[in-house]
């Protein structure tokens, strides 16, 4: 049952996904597309975080925030992907409330310790490069453990606020949501309760996360690139940008979809938009971070030709 009694009001108990769209041979398309991206996701995120495992030259703090950054990738890739192509093949897509609580607060945590991540190494390319000296004491392990478990801190801080939304909302009806998956807003759309403060909580958890990091990545690039500037030799300016190059196209990648989303005004851009920009921050950006780091990062590709070699000799 979808409804039951409570009260004076007919609680919700599960919800209509309608999806992407309703075209049955579109629908088999995209789940053939989409399934190709979560397996190359999963797939390339995996490699990497294994081939910075087993290589010795690679276990320095940038690649261990990547190797965490690739495990986020795969956790948010799965928390929408294996259900949004299961409900490609159903006639009729539903999900329990439990089972829609636990999306959005998962989609909520692990999207917040990205962009944490993403600001830690930020600032591990600022003090490498402008503070060479003293790069092993400004990144310790104890220090980068600190930066890890305050990513996973603040994720799930920021996950437990839209999380206490969700069980504060009351849903009397209807209760299909117009998206692919438990999303905030078209969830705050179904709600027939009062939650202004609720909301102003979690707008204002999720703005200062966004804006916090982005500050940080700002302020970090902008030392960087004054430092950079000042270096009289082409070689080691050439060195300090390829080091940054693949932290930077998968910064404006996550941001610019995440401002696009969240930023604009909702006037500006329909619902039929925003399902394609979450399909792109949700399912393909997982799977392009591996990538960029791969075909734009010298030292994984040379750990990579290294640990191939090793093989081929066996």
């Amino acid at each position: 049952m979808a409804f039951v009694e409570n009260g004076n009001h007919t609680a919700v108990t599960e919800f209509i996904l309608l999806g992407l769209t309703n075209d049955p041979v579109f629908r088999v398309i995209l789940f053939t597309i989409i399934l190709c991206i979560y397996l190359v996701t999963v797939s390339g995120n995996l490699s990497t975080i294994l081939l910075i495992r087993v290589s010795p030259q690679l276990h320095h703090p940038m690649y261990f925030f990547l190797s965490h950054l690739a495990s986020v990738d795969i956790a948010i890739s799965s928390s929408v992907t294996p259900n949004m192509l299961v409900n490609f093949l159903l006639e009729r897509s539903s999900i329990s409330y439990t089972g829609c609580g636990i999306q959005l607060g998962s989609a909520v945590f692990f999207g917040a310790i990205e962009c944490f991540l993403l600001a830690a190494m930020a600032y591990d390319r600022f003090v490498a490069i402008c503070n060479p000296l003293l790069y092993l004491t400004k990144m310790s392990t104890q220090v980068c453990m600190q930066l890890l478990v305050g990513s996973y801190i603040g994720g799930f801080l920021h996950a437990s606020c839209f999380t206490f939304s969700f069980v504060s909302f009351l849903f009397c009806g209807p209760n299909s949501v117009n998206h692919f998956f438990c999303d905030f807003t078209p969830l705050v759309e179904l709600t027939c309760s009062d939650n202004s403060l609720l909301l102003i909580l979690d707008s204002f958890s999720a703005g200062s996360i966004i804006v916090i990091t982005m500050l940080i990545i700002a302020i970090s690039y902008t030392y960087i690139l004054i430092t950079v500037l000042k270096m009289h030799s082409t070689e080691g300016r050439h060195k300090a940008f390829s080091t940054c190059t693949s932290h930077l196209t998968a910064v404006s990648l996550l941001y610019g979809t995440v401002t696009f989303i969240y930023v604009m005004p909702k006037s500006s851009y329909s619902t039929d938009q925003n399902k394609v920009v979450s399909v792109f921050y949700m399912v393909v950006i997982p799977m392009l971070n591996p990538l960029i780091y791969s075909l734009r990062n010298n030292e994984i590709k040379g750990a990579l030709k290294r640990q191939l070699g090793e093989k081929n000799v066996f």
